[in-house]
């Protein structure tokens, strides 16, 4: 196979590509007199799930609209092992259970509980169960270029294994965009009702 044929191929996965981009291309590429190499706009995928995510999760701001749309809350208001939040999930149960994965259609739209009583749009959590994913694909779900995160069974929310990927689309996470744990979200204000 010719390295451009290999370069072609791996196209399907944006970190392969970067990869070999950067291993045919050569030390100038890498990096302009003495500079950081630059970053080619091809690799902005992140950016682009973030931006897919805003776009349909927008009119949740309001969580009523959320819950008219068959989002209900569900495992109270999660917190890190140590540190950390997932905060209030906001579930639609007619979008769990098939092999789909769509930044249009999240399974769970992720609030932050507010002093006041009020709660805050910070992102959205894809969710996919193991067994009904694995058994039409090779390969774990993976969303615009992002690798779904695998948690085992049992585990703390009662489900069977599932892939999960969240999205801190509307609340930037200095431990990462696509990390399960919300380094700055808190349960600390929520009340159950």
């Amino acid at each position: 196979m010719t390295t451009h044929a290999r370069y072609v191929s791996a196209l399907r996965h944006p970190l392969i590509a970067v990869v070999i981009s950067l291993s045919v291309a050569g030390p100038q590429a890498r990096a302009q007199d003495g500079q950081a190499p630059h970053h080619d706009t091809a690799i902005r995928e992140p950016g682009a799930l973030v931006d897919a995510v805003r776009q349909s999760t927008a009119r949740f701001q309001d969580v009523r609209v959320a819950e008219s749309e068959g989002y209900t809350l569900m495992f109270g208001c999660v917190t890190g092992p140590d540190w950390g939040a997932m905060g209030l999930h906001f579930v639609n149960p007619s979008l769990i259970g098939d092999d789909v994965v769509d930044a249009a259609r999240p399974e769970i739209v992720i609030y932050e509980p507010l002093p006041n009583g009020r709660k805050r749009l910070i992102g959205a959590d894809f969710l996919v169960l193991k067994d009904v994913w694995d058994a039409t694909h090779a390969s774990p779900p993976e969303l615009m270029g992002q690798l779904f995160h695998l948690f085992e069974a049992p585990n703390r929310f009662g489900l069977p294994a599932f892939y999960t990927l969240h999205v801190w689309a509307w609340k930037e996470n200095p431990a990462g965009t696509f990390v399960n744990w919300h380094s700055n979200v808190s349960c600390d204000t929520f009340k159950a009702q």
